[in-house]
């Protein structure tokens, strides 16, 4: 770890000083210079290099796991835990969720369907189950919301819509595209938290006259929506997290 340190900071301070300060002696540094990488060294360089380079073409969005998947793919035998030190070594750190809560309202009278989906994320078929979810983005005229709706099947957004209040018109915006881009059989299971915007009056006249079957989460329980908030939650650390919005537009 010493002769790697010196060799590092080999331009801001003298050698000798440095051989003398850390204990070593300056030709055995020297002779460390000079000696021919081992095949170790050699994959560690090339570890190094993919990481940064996988970093960097992500624009500095993924973190280990993330690039792990990717090395893993090119064909390079490497765990998280490797890749993890290595990032920090060479000081890449991802871009860090910030934490904001804004949550759909649940607490009101309508009438709520159960949880008819129980968290079976695994289908079959597209336009089977879909799931949606409301979500925010900061801009610089206040909050953007975001209604998705997401097919389980593929995991595709197959409708969405943004305004400037979470209401019920957003969702029923997001819904209304999802239809009239799939247009799904009778039957389709639909998948959403206990918000009101999902569980007025309007919202239920719509799902009835497009045929499909409500399911509701659990009060309080984000696990039972977990695939769509996933996505949000993707798409938020990937991409709204590293840009600054001016406008809502």
């Amino acid at each position: 770890m010493i002769y790697p340190f010196i060799r590092k900071h080999r331009f801001q301070y003298r050698t000798q000083k440095m051989c003398t300060i850390l204990q070593v002696s300056r030709s055995g540094y020297y002779k460390w210079m000079k000696r021919k990488p081992t095949p170790r060294d050699k994959r560690r360089k090339q570890l190094k290099r993919r990481i940064r380079d996988v970093f960097i073409r992500s624009k500095k969005r993924y973190g280990s796991p993330r690039i792990t998947a990717v090395l893993r793919e090119e064909g390079f035998a490497v765990s998280s835990k490797t890749v993890a030190r290595l990032m920090r070594e060479m000081g890449l750190k991802s871009c860090m969720a910030r934490k904001y809560k804004a949550t759909t309202n649940s607490k009101h009278s309508m009438p709520v369907h159960d949880n008819t989906l129980n968290r079976q994320f695994n289908v079959l078929a597209p336009n089977k189950v879909w799931v949606t979810d409301i979500t925010y983005i900061r801009t610089g005229e206040d909050w953007l919301y975001l209604a998705s709706v997401m097919d389980l099947f593929s995991r595709k957004i197959v409708g969405w819509a943004t305004g400037p209040r979470m209401t019920q018109e957003l969702v029923l915006d997001a819904l209304d595209m999802a239809y009239k881009r799939q247009s799904p059989q009778p039957g389709l299971l639909h998948h959403s938290d206990r918000g009101s915007q999902y569980a007025c009056t309007e919202y239920q006249k719509r799902l009835e006259s497009y045929k499909m079957v409500g399911s509701m989460s659990r009060k309080g329980n984000c696990y039972d929506n977990s695939c769509i908030e996933a996505f949000h939650s993707t798409l938020k650390r990937e991409l709204v997290y590293v840009i600054k919005f001016k406008t809502r537009e």
